[in-house]
């Protein structure tokens, strides 16, 4: 792959590969290993293996030819239930609830974590669940033969229309979408691709570090972001900001200079100009 260098680190090369195609995207394989960058030596094909033990300890317990919505309820039982899955109401905001590993571990996690072990185990079931990028709170929908059901990972409810409503209502306020400019629900309820569920994950980790100044972890998240994400120059040029926060001109500069050539007109452009001199002033050789 041309975006792969051969001195990236094998767990950065591992997620390249995972997300380089849309087609066979491995959603999560690459949720799961994203954990790496804090816990290098994770076996990610232990917590897949996990996952799917959890899955085959459901099957058996349904006759082959269990209708579909005998099967939504009894996963719905066993997941938030019998097993315990839910949000973590005392530390939301904890790395640790974007760890697929993390989440088997504790049985909590956020919204999008939980969708994702979620989907996987109704997939093999049987079911047909995708990951809906609903704003502020990312659900889950299902395919049923007597037509579609949402669901809240976070607490297991099923969602009315009503409900999706309200919860919709403040995002449309805030961006206009009221009267004449009402956005219809369904465009807000699609099954979101692969790529976009794993970058809203990646997304949420880079808030987490930013917001802590952990520019470390925060230079790993955007790594991925950048390989996730290869068109981004908005990422690039956020990957430049933390490698100057880390001390390093010459990497900053780099992305910097990228994301002006894309973007010279952006309204951050002229700002970004003058920290690029000032980069590669203080990333030039000294001499001796």
């Amino acid at each position: 792959m041309k975006h792969l260098r051969l001195d990236m680190p094998t767990s950065l090369a591992y997620f390249a590969s995972l997300v380089a195609e849309d087609a066979g995207f491995a959603l999560l394989e690459a949720a799961v290993c994203v954990a790496q960058d804090d816990v290098p030596g994770l076996d990610v094909q232990a917590v897949l293996a996990e996952i799917d033990r959890l899955a085959a300890r459901l099957k058996a317990r349904l006759p082959a030819d269990a209708p579909p919505l005998r099967r939504l309820r009894a996963l719905n039982q066993y997941f938030f239930v019998e097993l315990g899955f839910g949000g973590n109401l005392n530390n939301y905001y904890d790395r640790r609830n974007s760890h697929i590993h993390e989440v088997l571990a504790s049985r909590r996690g956020i919204p999008i974590t939980l969708a994702l072990v979620y989907i996987e185990l109704a997939g093999q079931l049987g079911l047909k669940a995708h990951g809906v990028s609903f704003p502020g709170h990312f659900l889950v929908k299902l395919r049923m033969p007597q037509g579609e059901v949402v669901i809240d990972p976070f607490n297991g409810r099923s969602l009315s229309r009503e409900a999706l409503d309200e919860r919709l209502a403040p995002y449309r306020a805030r961006h206009g979408l009221e009267g004449d400019f009402e956005v219809p629900l369904g465009l807000f309820l699609q099954a979101a691709p692969p790529r976009d569920i794993l970058a809203r994950l990646l997304h949420n980790l880079k808030e987490i570090h930013r917001s802590a100044e952990d520019w470390a972890r925060l230079l790993a998240v955007q790594q991925r972001l950048v390989l996730l994400l290869p068109q981004s120059a908005e990422e690039r040029r956020d990957r430049g900001l933390t490698w100057a926060e880390l001390g390093r001109p010459a990497e900053a500069a780099d992305d910097l200079a990228a994301y002006l050539e894309q973007r010279p007109e952006a309204d951050d452009a002229a700002a970004l100009r003058e920290r690029l001199v000032e980069l590669r002033r203080d990333g030039a050789p000294r001499l001796h």
